[in-house]
């Protein structure tokens, strides 16, 4: 019922002149998604977000729940995932790795939530340049991006939203497009820098355009990636 109130509101709004939706992203990210998603007449999405890191701060996909829709939410973090059992009750909120293989690997939880990560070498990277520190390291259970939709989807979610820490290439070379096919990305495709010299993950974009994606668009920090011939015959 709420989301039917949030589209009457956001309806008036517009016939009064003023077009307002609040951004939970790093960047505006959501309100970009939101946008392709309205273009493609997709009303509520269903959302995979792997490293959701919190239910609603920096998130790509709390725009989306606010407004109907509902997915899972993955991350290695305990404390993260107890908070989106909290927040977002009607989502499936998983405490877990993913990688491209099943298993376990050691996840390092940093002073700096945002740059946990399972990449051991990323860690001791992080705590050199002195903006965050190791607080523990332990061992998590990892699954595979195609078992958490398979277990949890009925078909391919729409939206995947994709921040690991050190293994986002992986993941998306573990993808198999012509079994999954979620319409749209948004990948994180800056590495970190505390002195804001991060670069470019160059592997992204040909991987994704050689799956049949376009890059919509970019926002320095996050790529957002559509199933290009979905959006040319929309």
């Amino acid at each position: 019922m709420a989301s039917w109130f949030t589209r009457i509101e956001r309806r008036l709004l517009r016939e009064a002149g003023i077009d307002y939706r609040k951004s939970y992203a790093q960047c505006g990210e959501d309100m970009i998604v939101r946008f392709v998603f309205d273009a493609l007449r997709i009303d509520r999405p269903r959302f995979l977000d792997l490293g959701a890191h919190h239910p609603t701060y920096l998130s790509n996909t709390y725009a989306l729940y606010a407004q109907g829709s509902r997915g899972v939410n993955v991350d290695a973090s305990p404390t993260a995932i107890a908070a989106f059992r909290r927040a977002r009750p009607g989502d499936v909120n998983l405490d877990v790795g993913v990688g491209p293989e099943p298993g376990e690997l050691t996840f390092h939880e940093m002073s700096v939530p945002t740059l946990s990560t399972f990449s051991e070498a990323q860690a001791k990277g992080y705590e050199a340049e002195g903006d965050a520190r190791i607080v523990s390291a332990r061992p998590v259970a990892v699954r595979t991006f195609h078992d958490i939709v398979r277990e949890h989807f009925d078909g391919a979610p729409d939206f995947v939203s994709l921040d690991v820490e050190g293994l986002d290439v992986a993941i998306l070379k573990s993808i198999d497009f012509q079994a999954c096919r979620p319409t749209v990305f948004c990948v994180e495709t800056l590495t970190y820098s505390s002195a804001r010299q991060g670069g470019r993950i160059d592997e992204i974009d040909p991987l994704m355009q050689g799956a049949g994606y376009m890059r919509y668009a970019d926002t320095h920090v996050n790529t957002i990636y559509v199933v290009e011939a979905t959006w040319r015959s929309r």
